[in-house]
């Protein structure tokens, strides 16, 4: 059973960070990429259907955690409560600006809508790179599983890191990525020509700081996904839109699952002392607690994953940033 709900975590952070990713890679690209009104439109059109229902995953990750884990979700809510919400302002703001963008036909109006946009989804970003370092790194529990210190250190020390820092910056190019090979799979016309080469560029870039950050922090991971990350820039090159996407979701999505495996059962470490980190066993909740979880599990998963599946299928088309003559 705890292995089983471990699993279904992971599996919910992973859909979160890449469907999501994409969002907030295409909240980043739309006033970038978009030369007019037009333009950023059917940018943003590209995750309107999508954007609302892929946050599900991010209330499966944390309701997961919380009933199944619940040692972990106190450690990790208690001691960065702070960034989380941040995130969650961010989230709101991004969520308004998306909503009420079409609501006044004013030019400047959605302009700054397309701001905020842009802003929050890059806020968010940086936050969950840095948190994800934490998750890798681990907090300063005591021998009762709590954080310590005392203030703002408390919450925001642990982000204060190189590897929070590094986090941060790959996880917002590892974004802007997934946001440029979604918007040459799912656009026509200029602005699936400037996302090509967006996806060509941002590529590159986070090629280059992935390696430079796996040769500083002597992390083979990094190094390998440098090299993922190279191959998707040669396959947007080359035209292969579909490829591309698809290679930097599961990059995405093996760089989430490593970060929350890499420690075996060890779910979140002590910088303090080893012997104080959280494992899968501590930290679950009761045999007959999960028992009960499964039953609802076995309910809902399903029907939430072939609810999503649909969605996507029904609006498979792409959407035309060119303007049509009347």
């Amino acid at each position: 059973m705890i292995t089983f709900w471990f699993a279904l975590v992971v599996l919910a952070w992973v859909l979160y960070f890449v469907l999501e990713g994409f969002d907030f890679g295409v909240g980043i690209l739309a006033p970038v990429l978009g030369r007019d009104d037009h333009e950023r439109g059917a940018a943003i059109r590209t995750v309107g259907p999508f954007w609302d229902g892929n946050e599900v995953w991010l209330v499966a990750a944390i309701g997961v955690t919380f009933a199944a884990f619940p040692a972990w979700y106190a450690a990790l809510l208690s001691g960065l409560y702070l960034p989380f919400a941040l995130v969650l302002l961010l989230l709101a703001v991004r969520g308004v600006a998306l909503e009420f963008r079409g609501k006044h036909a004013s030019p400047r109006w959605r302009r700054r809508c397309e701001t905020a946009l842009a802003a929050s989804s890059a806020g968010v970003m940086l936050l969950w790179g840095a948190i994800l370092a934490v998750f890798a790194r681990g907090l300063a529990l005591d021998g009762a599983g709590a954080v310590t210190g005392t203030g703002l250190g408390r919450s925001l020390g642990p982000l204060w890191t190189v590897w929070s820092l590094a986090g941060a910056v790959l996880a917002l190019g590892g974004a802007v990525l997934l946001g440029a090979t979604f918007l040459a799979l799912r656009t026509t016309g200029p602005v699936r020509r400037r996302a090509r080469r967006a996806s060509m560029l941002a590529g590159l870039t986070l090629a280059v700081a992935t390696f430079t950050a796996g040769w500083a922090l002597d992390s083979r991971p990094f190094l390998v996904a440098a090299m993922v990350t190279v191959g998707v820039t040669v396959l947007a090159r080359s035209g292969r839109e579909s490829t591309a996407f698809v290679g930097t979701a599961v990059g995405a999505a093996a760089a989430v699952a490593t970060i929350l495996t890499g420690h075996g059962d060890v779910l979140l470490p002590s910088t303090l002392d080893p012997a104080w980190s959280l494992t899968r066993d501590s930290a679950a909740a009761t045999a007959s607690t999960l028992r009960l979880l499964t039953i609802a599990g076995v309910i809902i998963l399903p029907g939430v994953l072939a609810y999503q599946a649909y969605s996507y299928w029904i609006f498979r088309r792409r959407v035309s940033s060119e303007r049509i003559p009347s």
